[in-house]
């Protein structure tokens, strides 16, 4: 392999890590707003427990969630105790919403 192979070849795989960060870019883009959709609504959701006073917490829900979002890692190949640890962290935070909202900390 001479000088000019190695540059194509470091040419091809700069393009190509660029190829693929870019759409790392726009994935991480995506979570993020997909993330700030879904406590929009958790939101709505402690208002409503709060304003009928159920609890911030539904046990029987989160485990189902969790049970639903580990079959839904399995079939995208992803591990799914990643997925349930994704999960636990979410519910976690929404948790801490609904006690604040219930607390009437959140106006």
């Amino acid at each position: 392999m001479n000088n000019s192979d190695i540059d194509e070849v470091d040419e091809n795989v700069t393009a190509e890590l660029s190829r693929l960060r870019d759409s790392i870019d726009n994935i991480d883009a995506a979570v993020v707003h997909m993330l700030a959709e879904r406590f929009k609504c958790t939101q709505q959701v402690g208002h409503l427990k709060a304003k009928h006073q159920l609890p911030p917490a539904d046990p029987g829900r989160e485990a189902s969630q969790i049970a639903r979002l580990r079959q839904l890692a399995e079939n995208a190949k992803l591990d799914p105790a990643f997925a349930e640890k994704l999960l636990n962290f979410i519910i976690a935070e929404v948790i801490r919403h609904h006690e604040t909202i219930a607390a009437g900390e959140d106006q």
